[in-house]
């Protein structure tokens, strides 16, 4: 690889206000609670914003979208409405995500525009989108190589490149896509690589398309003690039904707030979704075959608190945007020890305390003497028999929350406080009874207690939001044993 290296950083603590940034930006950061630099915006920014090519070992949580989202912002002309920065996501969750805090960081600045080209859903609306104009494109490198062809969108003005999580791209197969979206860009353009390993294709990767690239790497948002890393042996006889009962098991001994239970199958999340419903715990099942509106109402649910546990397989595993995550439960252990790291991740974040939880049967322990050779942190979890868990009765939640769906999105302008200002104009719900809102393109998404939901589908069904008529149903609750 080409270029210098900085050094490696997992403590660095500086202010946003050490930067050359604009007064309206810095403000705005400090608006979203941003105070001091995480370790890999301290060590991403202050080059990204000279302009050099740079190549960040981060892994999920760092806050890397900050990291390279601070910088292209910088280069943008707000009176331009082409393309000037492009950011290239595996997954169409962490391009749904990364476009949202893009449009965060950006409300310091006039009339932006962020559009996600992401495949699962149509291209009319997509094509409709980018003829207005589009200052950033988000999207999934084979959904923009059919844009490219068909060309819808025009990348000859881009000044910035992001290639996010770039060694799950090259896992996944968007090698040729990649290359194939790279030469529509100028050779000129600053580009920006972030991947949480550096193997042998992200070097060439980086060598072939980066010019003196600064290298910088974070190893982890956590330290060894922010998440008890445990190991439950199932018995010699592989038995799915075993390991769905121990997933019980685990939830009703720890009894989380929320938790994600990882997959290896499509097959595998439905039917642990399944078992936990009918042990009285609501749960949904997140994979790879679901179409794009189904994604977005699980995660919407999964984010308010509607539904408390997640089966999903490794599409969850980045870019799940959960602030806390208590705990984490590998159903089934992932064949690449890689991925583990990635599952536990997600929690233990920002000062957090976490658990993660692994099961096994006897003929997969080679796959817990793998992770506990190569890490330290991993070398110390405790490893006993699923039978010395001590099940408890699951204590109902004080407030469970359901999802209403609203018919109209960020397409109909409408915003949150629009939605609040319905739901509270007459006064008949308070306001602790409404949780997260959620404004998509073409949907919108409100949490509503649950002994508040008829009185708030009723005054949603008879109100016009923005002088607008929308249709509005609940959400389907995945609760009680359900078959």
């Amino acid at each position: 690889m080409s270029g210098t290296s900085a050094p490696t950083g997992d403590g660095l603590a500086a202010g946003f206000d050490s930067l050359p940034l604009p007064v309206a930006q810095l403000q705005n950061l400090q608006d979203m609670g941003y105070a001091q630099m995480t370790p890999v915006q301290a060590l991403s920014l202050p080059p990204a914003l000279q302009g050099r090519d740079l190549i960040a070992q981060a892994k999920t949580g760092s806050g890397k979208t900050a990291a390279f989202g601070i910088a292209l912002l910088q280069r943008l002309n707000p009176r331009d409405f082409g393309t000037q920065a492009l950011v290239l996501c595996p997954t169409r969750e962490l391009a749904t995500q990364v476009a949202t805090q893009l449009r965060k960081l950006a409300r310091y600045l006039a009339n932006i525009k962020v559009v996600i080209l992401s495949g699962g859903q149509p291209l009319g609306p997509q094509i409709a989108s980018l003829e207005h104009g589009a200052h950033v494109v988000v999207a999934t490198p084979g959904r923009l190589r059919d844009h490219l062809q068909k060309q819808t969108v025009n990348l000859a003005r881009v000044n910035t490149l992001v290639l996010d999580e770039a060694d799950r791209m090259l896992d996944m197969g968007f090698a040729d896509d990649i290359e194939f979206i790279l030469g529509h860009t100028p050779a000129s353009r600053q580009t920006l690589l972030f991947s949480a390993t550096f193997p042998a294709d992200i070097v060439n990767l980086s060598s072939r398309y980066q010019r003196e690239a600064l290298q910088v790497s974070v190893e982890s948002t956590h330290d060894a003690h922010s998440i008890e890393q445990r190991f439950y042996c199932l018995g010699e006889t592989p038995d799915e039904e075993r390991r769905a009962a121990a997933v019980v098991k685990l939830l009703q001994h720890w009894q989380p707030e929320a938790s994600v239970v990882f997959c290896n199958t499509r097959q595998a999340t439905m039917d642990i979704a399944r078992h936990l419903r009918q042990h009285d715990l609501p749960a949904l099942a997140l994979h790879g075959e679901l179409e794009q509106r189904e994604r977005d109402q699980i995660l919407v649910q999964f984010r308010n608190g509607s539904v408390p546990f997640l089966a999903a397989t490794d599409v969850a595993a980045r870019g799940l945007d959960i602030e806390a995550l208590p705990l984490v439960i590998n159903a089934e252990l992932p064949r690449d020890l890689d991925v583990y790291t990635h599952r536990i991740g997600r929690t233990g974040r920002a000062g957090q305390q976490g658990i993660a939880a692994s099961l096994f049967f006897e003929n997969e322990r080679f796959r817990v003497d793998a992770l506990r050779e190569r890490d330290a942190a991993t070398a110390g979890a405790s490893i006993q028999a699923i039978g010395q868990v001590q099940g408890k009765s699951a204590n109902a939640p004080a407030h469970r929350m359901q999802t209403l769906d609203i018919g109209g999105g960020r397409k109909n302008k409408l915003r949150p406080g629009d939605i609040l200002g319905a739901l509270t104009a007459e006064q008949r719900i308070p306001a602790s009874a409404i949780g997260r809102i959620d404004i998509l393109e073409h949907a919108s998404y409100v949490a509503i207690a649950e002994d508040w939901v008829d009185t708030a589908l009723q005054l949603l069904e008879q109100r016009r939001i923005k002088a607008q008529k929308f249709k509005i149903r609940r959400l389907g609750s995945p609760g009680r044993r359900q078959p």
